[in-house]
This record gives C-alpha cells, sequence and structure tokens, in this order.
C-alpha cells in the first residue's frame, strides 16, 4: 500500500514519531518532519519495516528534501520522572517548538498526544505505515537513536547497545544483572535486577 502524501492537500503538515520507547536504556527519540507534498522515495515506509541499510539511505535524502525537520533525545532522567508515555509526547513538543516553518497541522503516530500550543492535530495508528510525512519522521528518530546507542556502546560495553540499541533483548537483561546498571538505564522501568 502506497503511503498518503498528505491528509488535507495544500496543508502545511508535520509528521511526528518516536523511537525507543520500549527500551530499558538510552533516550527515548522523536522527529517531526514537513515534506513536500510531491516527496516520493520507493524506500519510504515505517522505519520498522526497513532494514537499517535502507533507514541509512533514506535520512539524507530526507534531510535534503524536507521543508523542515527536528530531532530530539530526551533523556532517561526525564523518562524516569515524567513516564515513558508523557516523555515521548514532551519530545515531540520539542521538536515541533525546533522546526523552521511552522506547520499548520500534526500528524502523529500513535494514539495519545497533549496537544501544542494551538496547532491541530490527529493521531493516526500505525501512522508511520500510512503516511508519508510520519515515515519519515520515523526514520530520522529510529536513526538517530541507533547511532546515539552505537556510540554509547562504545562508552560502556558490556551491554551490547550497538546491536540491542538498549531493547530488552536476553543478552542485554544477562549484562544487567552482571554488570548492573548504568545511568543510562532506565530506573523507573523492570530492569530485572
Amino acid at each position: 500500500m502506497a503511503l498518503e502524501p498528505y491528509a488535507v492537500k495544500g496543508q502545511l503538515e508535520a509528521g511526528l514519531d518516536e523511537a525507543g520507547r520500549g527500551c530499558l536504556a538510552g533516550p527515548v527519540t522523536a522527529a517531526a518532519v514537513i515534506l513536500p507534498e510531491d516527496f516520493y522515495h520507493p524506500l519510504l515506509n515505517d522505519s520498522k519495516q526497513m532494514s537499517e541499510k535502507e533507514r541509512e539511505i533514506l535520512r539524507p535524502v530526507i534531510e535534503k528534501e524536507a521543508i523542515a525537520f527536528a530531532v530530539t533525545h530526551v533523556t532517561p532522567e526525564k523518562i524516569d520522572e515524567i513516564n515513558i508515555l508523557q516523555a515521548s509526547i514532551y519530545a515531540m513538543h520539542i521538536c515541533v517548538s525546533a522546526l523552521e516553518t511552522k506547520p499548520e497541522f500534526l500528524l502523529v503516530d500513535g494514539n495519545r498526544f497533549n496537544p501544542y500550543f494551538g496547532i491541530p492535530h490527529a493521531c493516526i495508528i500505525k501512522g508511520d505505515g500510512k503516511y508519508a510525512s510520519i515515515a519519515a519522521a520515523s526514520v530520522l528518530a529510529k536513526t538517530a537513536r541507533d547511532d546515539y546507542m552505537k556510540y554509547l556502546d562504545s562508552q560502556f560495553p558490556g551491554y551490547g547497545w550497538g546491536a540491542n540499541k538498549g531493547y530488552p533483548t536476553e543478552a542485554h537483561k544477562k549484562a544487567i544483572q552482571l554488570q548492573g546498571i548504568t545511568k543510562h538505564h532506565r530506573k523507573s522501568f523492570a530492569l530485572g535486577i
């Protein structure tokens, strides 16, 4: 199924998505992307349906072609303070505020969002598989977060973050039991310790 280029023709729409909600370690990362209405790339899809190589090919294309985009990380400390859902929404809000072009409408992946300063929005379940702008945001959020987790893996070896990206794999959970937690672990999550 082809991705929809927009919800309403002629409306300046930003797609919003996040990556890393289900992780035990690392930030939750959000992105907002405003695409031209005629943007098309055959690889663009929900980032979870794409290979890492495909996402890496698309990332610079999206960054070059987008009318505006923004990406941000929200720390494990903030996640522990306000919970993962609110941290995801907070990250999306930061991204909207950072866009150089103000959108007229927000297309949000998922089913929960807090209104953003007078810009109307729609929550779209599995929106990253329906709208090009949300799919583009999913690609930017995922690639930025993966890069950050690879960097953290070099600083805190032994947890396998370069491969598992902080998700609760058996190897990651075993490493927590053997080595304990780091400052990058989310202490409000069930870490198995």
